[in-house]
Parts: structure tokens; C-alpha cells; sequence
């Protein structure tokens, strides 16, 4: 009497390939839509340590304003930012958002707010 081992084979189906891929690929596809505006992100908050050196909140709008155009900053201008006092030092705060376009009716909003340090 021989005693005969089945293997079972494993790994996956090539539907589920095709499943992953496409989820991957979707994946990528919002990563790649995102990625510009969190670079867009860090040029506002450098523009909004920059404004930190106006004495006055039309100085310091100006100054977002020059790094803006410098920097391609296209979400936010200098009348959008909140700039205030504490103490001695300036602050400026930021706050807007931005949406991306998915598919259909679908979009991906993405709030950015931030203030100097």
C-alpha cells in the first residue's frame, strides 16, 4: 500500500493578479496626484517663515507674495495668509485646501493649514 502526498498548490490566481495590480495602480495614480500639492505644501510653509521678517502685515503679505511667484505657489497668496502679533514677533498662519479629481463625482480633499514657528 503506497501512501500517495498531494501538493497543494499555492500562490495566487491571475484574476487576483489582475485584482492587485489594478489596486496598485489606482494607488499610484492618487499618490502621483498628491505628491505635487505636499511639495506645494513645504513652499508655502518656507513663504510663511519668509514673511516672518515683515514688521507689518502689508510687508509680510508682500513678502509671501515674492516667495510665492518665486517658489510657483499657486493655492494660497498673501491676502490669504493671517498675519498677527505675539509679543514682539510676528506670526503668520495659512490655511486652504485643495482638490484632486478622481473619477466621476469622486474627489480627494486635502486640507493643509500651518502657521511659523
Amino acid at each position: 500500500m503506497t501512501v500517495q502526498l498531494k501538493s497543494r498548490q499555492k500562490g495566487i490566481t491571475f484574476f487576483g493578479l489582475i485584482f492587485v495590480a489594478a489596486v496598485l495602480a489606482m494607488g499610484g495614480v492618487v499618490i502621483a496626484q498628491v505628491i505635487p500639492t505636499v511639495i506645494e505644501l513645504q513652499a508655502v510653509q518656507k513663504g510663511v517663515q519668509k514673511a516672518t521678517e515683515g514688521a507689518t502685515v502689508a510687508e509680510a503679505r508682500m513678502i509671501f507674495d515674492k516667495q510665492a511667484s518665486i517658489d510657483d505657489i499657486k493655492s494660497i497668496s498673501g491676502k490669504d495668509v493671517a498675519v498677527t502679533k505675539e509679543g514682539d514677533k510676528v506670526v503668520v498662519s495659512f490655511e486652504y485646501q485643495r482638490e484632486i479629481h478622481l473619477f466621476g463625482p469622486a474627489f480627494l480633499t486635502l486640507k493643509y493649514a500651518g502657521r511659523s514657528k
